[in-house]
């Protein structure tokens, strides 16, 4: 178990967000609070909340904060603020009023930001929050990639806005002392890109910050930036198409592995050694699979509210939610949003 001061403010999480809530939803809450040593309260229908609690034998351990309403996982943004004793509103009260270090949902994306901007407010002199999410690169290291869908049509300025938000966070979270920035488009040549990433790019080179240039999707991964600035719409299809790129490469190698077997008798003869190369090979691919899966990362950090909110996958099961209440739990012990808040980079350009 993780070594958590009693007295830390717990982790709120929506217990009735996304596509299996409230029982996964609950059961890594649970996980949270067992495993790592997380205090969590938990946002939703009290009675239904309870009786999950009750199959895991934990009624009494953690904290419920009732709520009459669940924002659905269709609902996009104004919908989710009318809802004012929604699961998604209660949570981010608590937080709004110190109850709460941080919040955690699974929930509809632009529900959790509309609500989150609503209940919290925006930092001084953001427009819009923006998703942000650590990938592995072939480098070793991290690439940080800005937005992951939270504002799928933001303007030139947002996106700049994004890029030093996206790099405060690479200093405070990944350490890394000077940040590359990339903007994502469809050539790395400067001016390439729709009219959004082209006017992106001339308030990118006024910043202060180290703006590497544009870069193409299959730099992603590369570690060829330490943050990589993006619209919401697209920060997203990016994001979900390298999960699932690596989803698929482990079924097609599974299906490899087992048709050559099936045919020619490999994994019969040990004398042979390619039954344990195709396992050896097999299990290198989940681990580096691993890396990408939602388990591993739990969610992305809702950055430019005055509060800290990560959103995890609406398709979370219950490791992905533990998992995203560590990262909740430690972006509010780092006070990583306070220290994105106090540097003077984060001031857009007007």
């Amino acid at each position: 178990m993780r070594d958590v001061p009693t007295a830390s403010p717990p982790v709120v999480v929506d217990a009735m967000g996304g596509d299996h809530g409230p029982a996964e939803i609950v059961r890594g809450a649970v996980q949270a609070r067992r495993e790592h040593g997380v205090p969590v309260v938990l946002a939703g229908r009290a009675g239904v909340v309870r009786a999950e609690l009750a199959r895991l034998g934990a009624v009494g351990e953690i904290d419920v904060a009732h709520a009459d309403d669940v924002v659905p996982m269709t609902e996009r943004g104004a919908g989710a603020i009318r809802m004012a004793r929604s699961s998604l509103a209660v949570g981010l009260g608590l937080v709004r009023d110190g109850a709460g270090a941080a919040f955690v949902s699974a929930g509809s994306t632009g529900a959790v930001a509309a609500c989150a901007v609503d209940r919290l407010g925006t930092a001084p002199d953001v427009l819009r929050p923006a998703l942000a999410v650590a990938l592995p690169t072939t480098a070793g290291g991290a690439t940080v990639l800005i937005d992951a869908g939270a504002t799928v049509d933001p303007t030139p300025e947002m996106l700049a806005q994004f890029a030093l938000l996206g790099a405060s966070y690479a200093r405070l979270v990944l350490g890394v002392a000077d940040p590359r920035v990339g903007l994502l488009s469809i050539g790395a040549e400067p001016g390439k890109g729709n009219r959004l990433t082209r006017r992106a790019e001339t308030l990118l080179r006024e910043l202060p910050l180290r703006f590497h240039g544009p870069v193409e999707g299959g730099d992603v991964l590369t570690g060829v930036a330490d943050v990589i600035v993006t619209d919401g719409f697209t920060g997203n299809v990016v994001l979900k198409n390298v999960e699932g790129t690596v989803r698929a490469t482990i079924a097609l190698l599974a299906t490899e592995v087992g048709d050559g077997a099936g045919s020619s008798g490999v994994g019969t003869d040990p004398g042979t050694g390619a039954a344990t190369r195709d396992a050896a090979g097999a299990e290198a691919l989940r681990r580096v699979a691993g890396r990408y899966d939602p388990e591993t990362h739990g969610g992305a950090a809702l950055l430019g509210l005055t509060g800290t909110v990560v959103v995890a996958h609406g398709s979370s099961r219950a490791r992905t939610i533990a998992r995203a209440c560590v990262v909740a739990h430690d972006l509010a012990r780092g006070e990583v949003v306070a220290r994105l808040g106090d540097r003077p980079a984060v001031r857009p350009a007007r």
